[in-house]
């Protein structure tokens, strides 16, 4: 396994693994295109309503692509409904079907669910068993081929094709530098891979119609296969861990996965599985990848809001209240801004606690405040582009401060 070298720099997209541009819809992915943000749906599919509004959810918070499940007749037949919704609401959002042991038969028998979807998933594991598999995988990518759409060739480690598995199993047991049981099912994931997408390209889909996956849920594994496949091939590369989890865990689990592949430059477009708690929304998801994105300097979605955690010298809870306050009004705004004040979502602002950094960070900034502590007099100076501006006082500090931000935005960011 490799490491990451902490004298790197930042990244930038001549950094990056270079890989065939697919277009997705209207979105771009690989080549230089920017990193793009996927996410899926958890509602029944057949039921084209509630789809569609979670769809449209998931698309406001930043989910540039949207897979949904199709695993019924009824689900395929409303995929064309689904997608008339949206038109009429006025949303284009990129519609990827996801398709599991049935999947050939969907595609043939509901031509209009075919046609609608701008991407098919496709799993080799579970295309079907023994001398079928490869036949209906063919269909598959003969109907991508017949109406013009790019696959995600995506092999699962829970679904790894089992014939391929002991195959390379038993090579390995008879040869005379045996690996570990682990490193070969890491190779089967790799070989399963690259073996799948050969097969797309020798029917006649484009290497630049075909983006491949290999989706595990630990974390060395996702490394290491990630790392083979970009050694191996140019194919546009999806990133993500798969079942990864719930709450900090499944966070943290994709931070540090995403974040290792994404600084070697590996990756082209990223979901992150999480686990919703109920009544949860969906779109945390989203809001994860977006930030891994954000705080790697791949991408910029939303200003940053620097907080200090508090200690001693901040019992109050003022500054907390406060960058939670300027967080989500920043989170409400951002959508508007960006129509109106390009580059907005590059501003860094920083609310901190008491006078220990607080001045320092804020003048880091391009606006911030420095709160006072417990005990310290109650002035909070407002520092804009490195120098002091403001000095704000009393019980109104948060209103005011919010509406100087405001005033930033507008003067720095207008369009000329």
């Amino acid at each position: 396994m490799k490491y990451i070298n902490c004298a790197m720099v930042a990244l930038s997209p001549i950094n990056r693994h270079k890989t065939h541009q697919v277009m997705v819809g209207g979105v771009a992915i690989g080549g230089n295109a920017p990193l793009v943000v996927q996410s899926m749906t958890n509602t029944d599919t057949s039921n084209a309503e509630s789809t569609t509004k979670q769809i449209i959810e998931l698309f406001e918070a930043g989910s540039e692509i949207v897979r949904i499940t199709v695993n019924n007749e009824s689900a395929a037949k409303a995929v064309p409904k689904i997608k008339n919704n949206l038109v009429k609401q006025g949303y284009n959002v990129p519609l990827v079907g996801c398709f599991h042991y049935n999947g050939h038969k969907l595609l043939t028998d509901v031509p209009e669910c075919a046609a609608a979807l701008d991407k098919y998933r496709i799993n080799p594991g579970n295309v079907g068993f023994g001398e079928k598999r490869d036949k209906q995988f063919d269909v598959m990518v003969e109907c991508a081929i017949k109406y013009n759409k790019p696959v995600r060739i995506g092999v699962n480690w829970g679904s790894l094709d089992q014939d391929l598995a002991t195959k390379l199993m038993n090579e390995n047991a008879t040869s005379n530098s045996p690996k570990s049981a682990e490193e070969i099912m890491r190779e089967a994931l790799v070989v399963s891979t690259l073996k799948s997408a050969g097969r797309a390209e020798e029917l006649g889909l484009p290497a630049n119609k075909i983006i491949i996956s290999t989706k595990v849920s630990r974390i060395q594994d996702l490394i290491a296969v990630y790392l083979e496949l970009a050694k191996r091939s140019n194919y546009c590369l999806h990133l993500g861990l798969t079942e990864a989890g719930m709450g900090s865990k499944g966070i943290v689990a994709t931070a540090s996965a995403l974040g290792i592949l994404l600084y070697q430059g590996i990756g082209d477009t990223i979901r992150a599985s999480l686990t919703p708690g109920v009544g949860e929304s969906r779109t945390q998801e989203v809001v994860v990848c977006q930030e891994v994105l954000q705080t790697l300097g791949l991408r910029s979605f939303l200003p940053m809001v620097s907080a200090c955690p508090g200690c001693g010298r901040t019992t109050s809870t003022f500054f907390q209240e406060l960058a939670g306050k300027i967080q989500d009004f920043i989170r409400n705004q951002i959508k508007e801004w960006k129509k109106v004040y390009p580059g907005v979502e590059n501003m860094n602002v920083a609310v901190m606690g008491c006078i220990v950094n607080g001045p320092g960070e804020s003048k880091h900034a391009d606006i911030g405040i420095s709160l006072p502590g417990s005990g310290e007099e109650p002035i909070a100076p407002v520092f804009i582009d490195g120098k002091k501006a403001h000095t704000l006082r009393g019980t109104k500090i948060a209103e005011e401060f919010q509406t100087i931000l405001t005033e930033y935005v507008v003067k720095k960011y207008a369009k000329p």
